[in-house]
């Protein structure tokens, strides 16, 4: 039976703390249903095994979600030298091992081959899509197929500790659909001695940070004992690096009917005018300090992307 309580209005992003063990999806759902929203999503899915930041969108903020899966983002890990599994990472069934351990001058030299832009193989057991089926079914089925590399961005790569000949402990900052347990299955490769992940944890997902994280349990206890800015963020902090453009109320106004404004009608009241100029630039059109809309520059005219019904 439905519950018959109402879904409340609301807007913002919270950040959960995700447990290991859990899906993103299944975070996502949790959080709606605490919190009685309307509308919710994640940006950028964490693996079962991995723990750390998942933002979860509500409301209007759903609209935001690309500006954040497109920023980095901070991971640190653990690698398990000496075996290669099909899954990449503890989970999976051991597929090759090797008796040789690689010292740290080796490790930190093979970095950097893994940072810049790079060739990537998605794992086996991933979400993608394989003519219509999820990459992880028909691994699971035990069916033969090929995921074809991408390019991804891996910004830094770091070795932050050798606790033993075993393990190794690694930092790495990297753009939109970079695979950790890619990077470590072929790090592994690359030294000769294979390995998989055994922790991951992200401590930082565009703008939001590990020190703003939250447990499902906490947010339970919060919305009973404490008023919402308490855990939740603002709409607008998807879009922390993009420039904010003052609106008055009548352009305010245009804008909510999706109707366009003329760039030389806001350049003089803009301390960023000179910014207008700029061919396909992105704001965050605000009247009165709340956000309108996303907008885009195109022909001399400022367009709505998306429209916040704030």
């Amino acid at each position: 039976m439905k519950s018959s309580k109402r879904a409340n209005v609301i807007n913002g992003w919270v950040v959960i703390d995700k447990a290991k063990n859990t899906t993103s999806s299944y975070v996502t759902a949790r959080t709606k249903k605490i919190l009685h929203a309307k509308k919710a999503g994640h940006a950028g899915t964490l693996d079962p095994l991995g723990t750390g930041v998942l933002p979860i969108a509500l409301g209007e903020a759903t609209k935001t979600i690309s500006y954040v899966v497109d920023k980095f983002k901070h991971y640190k890990f653990t690698v398990r030298w000496g075996e290669e599994r099909d899954s990449d990472d503890a989970e999976g069934a051991v597929i090759n091992v090797s008796n040789e351990r690689p010292c740290e001058e080796e490790i930190r030299s093979a970095l950097c081959n893994f940072t810049g832009e790079i060739d990537q193989i998605p794992p086996r057991y991933s979400a993608l899509k394989i003519n219509g089926e999820r990459a992880y079914k028909l691994a699971r089925a035990g069916r033969e197929f090929n995921l074809p590399s991408r390019k991804v961005l891996v910004k830094e790569f770091t070795l932050l500790d050798l606790p033993n000949a075993n393990f190794a402990e690694f930092e790495v900052v990297c753009g939109k659909g970079t695979y950790i347990r890619s990077l470590t299955r072929d790090l592994g490769r690359k030294l000769g001695v294979f390995s998989h992940i055994t922790q991951l944890r992200r401590i930082k997902c565009g703008p939001f940070f590990e020190k703003n994280a939250i447990s499902l349990e906490t947010l339970q206890a919060l919305v009973h004992s404490a008023p919402p800015y308490t855990y939740l963020c603002k709409v607008e902090s998807a879009l922390d690096d993009i420039p904010a453009l003052d609106l008055n109320a009548w352009q305010a106004g245009y804008l909510r009917q999706g109707r366009s404004i003329a760039v030389h009608d806001l350049v003089s009241a803009n301390p960023i005018g000179t910014s207008l100029s700029v061919k396909g630039r992105v704001f965050c059109a605000k009247a009165d300090g709340i956000p309108v809309a996303i907008v885009r520059i195109l022909a001399g005219k400022i367009h709505v992307v998306r429209l916040l019904k704030l």
